[in-house]
């Protein structure tokens, strides 16, 4: 559990400090994983970050995960969500040899996804957050163990 903390803890300070360079494509990669979903915590109207582990949701795992970065600029990311797979103007965009860091919003800027995947580990966080503009937004965190 601290384990997701801390894993958690510095995505968002990866993600804070990613706004003030939101893109550093450092190397080429195209890289395939098969994921693992481990757990869920959930914020809406029913639940307060609540977490739920894999066995108590009807949700699948990812079986065909892919991103793809190109120096200086390019990054896509497949299999995770269709809004991340049809977006290929990602707002945050980070790869070095450690980790891929992402974050894509819509249009009104009222919907995000997010996501950062360490390479060496293969951990998968993945965050989406819907009505951004209102008091009662809704996030959903996934944790995932890729290989």
């Amino acid at each position: 559990m601290i384990k997701y903390f801390l894993y958690l803890s510095f995505s968002l300070l990866a993600f804070n400090l990613s706004f003030a360079q939101n893109v550093d494509i450092q190397e080429d990669i195209k890289l395939g994983f098969a994921c693992k979903l481990e757990k869920k915590i959930l914020k809406n109207s029913e639940y307060n970050y609540q977490t739920f582990l894999a066995k108590d949701l009807s949700e699948k795992n990812l079986d065909k995960f892919e991103i793809d970065a190109k120096k200086p600029e390019t990054l896509l990311i497949n299999g995770l969500s269709m809004f991340l797979s049809k977006n290929t103007e990602l707002d945050v965009k980070i790869v070095n040899k450690d980790i891929v860091l992402f974050k894509a919003f819509d249009e009104e800027k009222n919907y995000s996804e997010s996501g950062i995947i360490n390479r060496k580990s293969g951990e998968l966080v993945h965050e989406v957050t819907k009505d951004i503009k209102s008091d009662n937004f809704e996030k959903n965190i996934s944790f995932y163990k890729c290989s």
